[in-house]
């Protein structure tokens, strides 16, 4: 499997935009919340590919974009549940944060972002493995990420690293980084997925 994935820097052209208009978008909620609702689609589209690549070496940069097309609804309306969860556990951690229930409160807040956060990365692919969108696979996704919550942190701490590389470096992070990410967090997926019997092991 090649690192450097075909199409990668097609795949993006809003993350470069908003690199380009905004060093530190986090710093506009606003924005950085319309920006995260389009990383679910193109989560979905990217395990597509790594999906049909696993069986063709070759498989061509279209099926990206045919994914993308193919699951773009469903994506969104997998993903955004998960990603509104994060956002609102994360501005009541720091709302409060300085008030007196905050420390108590903090370690339930922090968990639930994390395993929304997860389930929303693991719900994109089961999409790609063709599953239908039912409440069982937005609730497979969430027990999957509790379950095999050691793979659940080492995804996001990949995606993470690759996002802090692709913000500091942009041209040089994207040629580079997000294939190796992404085929290692579809991998440890597919390994949740399995676990929860979401899938079989002839997908992978």
């Amino acid at each position: 499997m090649i690192c450097r994935w075909p199409g990668t820097s097609r795949a993006t052209p809003s993350r470069l935009l908003a690199l380009a208009a905004e060093h530190r978008p986090w710093r506009y909620l606003v924005f950085l919340g319309l920006l995260s609702l389009a990383a679910g689609p193109s989560l979905a589209a990217a395990f597509a590919y790594l999906r049909a690549a696993a069986d063709d070496a070759r498989a061509p940069v279209t099926i990206l974009f045919r994914g993308y097309r193919r699951l773009i609804t469903r994506a969104l309306l997998a993903w955004t549940p998960f990603a509104l969860l994060a956002a609102v556990a994360t501005t009541d951690l720091a709302a409060l944060g300085t008030t007196g229930p905050g420390p108590v409160l903090a370690p339930l807040l922090i968990v639930v972002t994390l395993v929304a956060l997860s389930s929303g990365v693991v719900a994109m692919a089961a999409l790609a493995e063709d599953i239908g969108l039912t409440r069982h696979t937005l609730l497979a996704a969430s027990y999957a990420s509790v379950r095999r919550w050691p793979l659940a942190l080492l995804n996001l701490a990949l995606l993470g690293v690759a996002l802090v590389i692709v913000n500091q470096a942009p041209l040089l992070g994207l040629a580079a980084v997000p294939g190796c990410v992404l085929f290692v967090v579809w991998r440890d997926c597919g390994a949740m997925l399995e676990a929860v019997g979401a899938v079989s092991t002839r997908s992978r």
